[in-house]
């Protein structure tokens, strides 16, 4: 079991771009510039150091998880296989895949080796570059090949520098959302401020450095500032097709290194469709964002040999089914309140319609199954019946799967984030239920112009998208852990907008009768300063005693484990066990797994129930047929799973296949009426006894206190 060990010794200022509002080139101190050569000069500057504070904060972030990263496994000094380890269950299957392609002899052959493996799944070749999003793995290896650093440089880090590297990216871009969205740099600083010392809820790149999520994430947050940018109102058709140019290539990256890009996505598109309905964003801008949706997505689709589950996606589906459904409904946004209610009403259950009827023809022509795993899961969680189903179960038994903690609003309020992220929300939420209900019940004979002002005062287009993101996030946040740091890091960028913004502060004090100009220039300003102040007095000692902690890496049964199969297999071995443990297998030794973590395929589903028959109650024989079936050689037995205590009766992986095997589970608590006793122990417990029985199908050959291994015998 991976453990962290104490060391030994020995070993406010007005962005250019601004929408124009009455308090336009106002400084912070309330004073005008003379003169319009004195405003551009205080805009440059503006955005000058702005620009160069936004920089150096990214820069400053990436430096510091680094540290941290160093601090906790002393990754420095450790050996290559412990380094290995570190990268835990699926992190390690993706970096075996960039360890592989330097490994290779040609940059050719690496690739031949990932189109054709037969290493991942034993008996069985499949297509990495299909099945896996590693293009990011394979462009990296690439460079480092390319280019003259093999010197200076180990390869492990030239790969986690990237990592932390785009960390500066992910901060730089929350930073510039949050500046265009409240029109002054303070924010971007804030939301910067707020992302760093809220790091345990906000990133977990440090100690989890391959994870797809860590890859996307900072090209999800440069898509979402190019579409903040680009629902500015008055930009020029040059300063648009810019804008668009880069929502696309954000799209398209961020669809490429994660698997789930569809179903962020999906959410993002959502937003688009709830505000377009409202008619509070306009319709050509959110036309493009569905096209370009579409197609990154399609593009990624021709890059991974045209994986199925892409084409299958509810992202297609959907997209594609709101432009028909508007070509369908020409007069959708014309009439009275209760007229344009009526034809909201049957918008919407138009595009739900098509958007399954769609989803559903292609499932049908494809024959796809890949993602019927996360529609079990999600229908289970949901309380829509309950499943024995193992892999539905195997998700809702997972921490990460579970509801948002309650500690995690106790962390963020610490920091002040979610005080002021409630109080941002509570009014903006007012202000678009106000602008939609005017929206909705303004006659077609309202002139465009006065009714642009109008909304435009009231609730900008940008500020009602990061609005209903941010609520569409919180939401799956609040229903799936896992999720929450597609929800905190905006988080960051809402509030710190909200506590700079105008509008805000005008909406609260007029609400309070006690606005002015210069009293809302006045609060602008402070409450941010006295927020930053705080955070820094609060926070600061602290951030300094973590980068003090000094930590070391230790696994020794890992590494042994490890070591003892690099040196007494043979290269050509076939290994089985759990998920997680044969990821590290493969990275370290490079042996041929039966079954791994990523498990977005419906084949490899159900070769890893197989395989985890090694822990059900199930005969001898029909274990080793079993596994024998998949090619294999060795199996590994962990006791942590065996004896497993971190769940509870229920949840442990031997229950959850007990249940699906329709047996009883171990341990006092109530079983289901219709499970039934099994005839045979549980063979991860019997096969330590050394009965004849499983002797005469397995050999123990390597055991320590953590894991124990058992040679297949061959018969013929």
């Amino acid at each position: 079991m991976t453990t962290l060990r104490q060391r030994r010794v020995g070993k406010g200022t007005e962005a250019a771009e601004d929408q124009p509002s009455e308090e336009t080139n106002v400084k912070p101190d309330g004073k005008i510039p003379s003169g319009p050569t004195g405003g551009k000069l205080w805009n440059i500057l503006s955005i000058t150091v702005g620009g160069i504070v936004a920089v150096s904060l990214g820069l400053l972030t990436s430096v510091y998880v680094a540290t941290l990263h160093e601090n906790d496994l002393w990754f420095s000094n450790i050996k290559e296989v412990e380094r290995e380890i570190s990268f835990r269950t699926e992190c390690g299957l993706y970096y075996s895949y960039y360890k592989q392609m330097i490994q290779a002899a040609s940059i050719q052959q690496g690739l031949h080796g990932l189109v054709y493996d037969n290493k991942t799944e034993s008996v069985r070749t499949i297509n990495i570059l299909e099945r896996m999003n590693v293009y990011q793995e394979v462009f990296l290896s690439i460079l480092y090949r390319i280019l003259p650093i093999q010197q200076y440089l180990e390869p492990v880090y030239f790969y986690i520098y990237t990592l932390f590297g785009l960390q500066a990216v992910y901060v730089i871009a929350l930073y510039v959302t949050s500046w265009l969205l409240s029109g002054t740099w303070l924010s971007g600083l804030l939301a910067a401020c707020w992302y760093i010392t809220n790091r345990v809820d906000t990133t977990r790149v440090e100690f989890t450095i391959p994870l797809r999520e860590n890859w996307a994430l900072p090209f999800f947050a440069v898509q979402i500032a190019a579409i903040t940018y680009l629902l500015r109102t008055h930009l020029q058709p040059v300063q648009e097709r810019l804008a668009l140019l880069a929502v696309f290539i954000a799209t398209f990256l961020f669809s490429l290194t994660w698997q789930f890009n569809q179903f962020m996505m999906l959410i993002q598109a959502l937003a688009l469709f709830i505000l377009d309905c409202l008619d509070m964003l306009p319709t050509a801008k959110v036309t493009w964002l569905y096209i370009i949706q579409i197609s990154g997505l399609l593009l990624v689709c021709v890059l991974q040999f045209f994986n199925s589950m892409i084409l299958g996606s509810l992202l297609i589906s959907f997209n594609v089914s709101v432009l028909i459904a508007r070509t369908i409904q020409k007069n959708l946004k014309k009439g009275g309140l209760l007229n344009r209610l009526g034809k909201l009403i049957l918008h919407v259950l138009l595009v739900l319609c098509l958007t399954l009827l769609i989803n559903k023809f292609i499932k049908k022509i494809l024959n796809l199954e890949s993602d019927e795993h996360i529609f079990k899961f999600l229908k289970a969680k949901f309380g829509f019946g309950a499943t024995r189903d193992f892999d539905a179960n195997l998700y809702l038994c997972e921490e990460a799967f579970g509801l948002l903690p309650l500690n995690t609003f106790s962390r963020l309020s610490s920091t002040l984030l979610f005080y002021v992220y409630g109080f941002v929300l509570f009014f903006l939420t007012v202000a678009a239920v106000i602008v939609a209900f005017r929206n909705l019940s303004g006659s077609n004979q309202v002139p465009l112009k006065v009714k642009m002002e109008e909304y435009t005062v009231t609730l900008k287009p940008d500020a009602a998208y990061s609005l209903v993101h941010t609520v569409l996030f919180g939401c799956l946040a609040l229903s799936t852990m896992r999720m929450k740091y597609l929800w905190t890091s905006h988080m960051c960028v809402f509030a710190s907008f909200g506590l700079c913004s105008t509008e805000v502060w005008k909406l609260t004090l007029k609400c309070l009768h006690l606005y002015t100009s210069q009293r809302t220039q006045v609060i602008k300003y402070s409450i941010p300063i006295i927020t930053l102040l705080y955070i820094s007095y609060k926070f600061w000692p602290g951030i300094m005693d973590e980068l003090s902690e000094l930590r070391e890496f230790y696994d020794p049964d890992t590494v042994e484990l490890m070591n003892w199969i690099k040196s007494n297999t043979p290269n050509t071995a076939v290994f089985a066990g759990s998920m997680q443990l044969l990821a590290g297998v493969k990275l370290c030794t490079g042996r041929t797994l039966t079954n791994h973590p990523h498990y977005e395929d419906k084949n490899l589903r159900e070769r890893t129930k197989q395989i985890y028959q090694i822990y059900a109650k199930r005969s001898p024989g029909d274990v080793y047929g079993i596994l024998r079936s998949f090619g294999t050689d060795y199996v590994i037995l962990e006791d942590s799973i065996c004896y497993e205590r971190r769940h509870s009766r229920g949840c442990r992986l031997r229950d959850l296949l007990d249940v699906a095997n329709g047996h009883i589970m171990d341990g006092l608590g109530e079983n289901e009426p219709d499970l039934k006793p099994s005839l045979y122990p549980r063979f991860c417990e019997e096969i330590k006894k050394n009965l004849p029985s499983y002797t005469m199908h397995f050999t123990r050959v390597f055991q320590n206190k953590t894991f124990h291994v058992y040679r297949l015998a061959k018969h013929k």
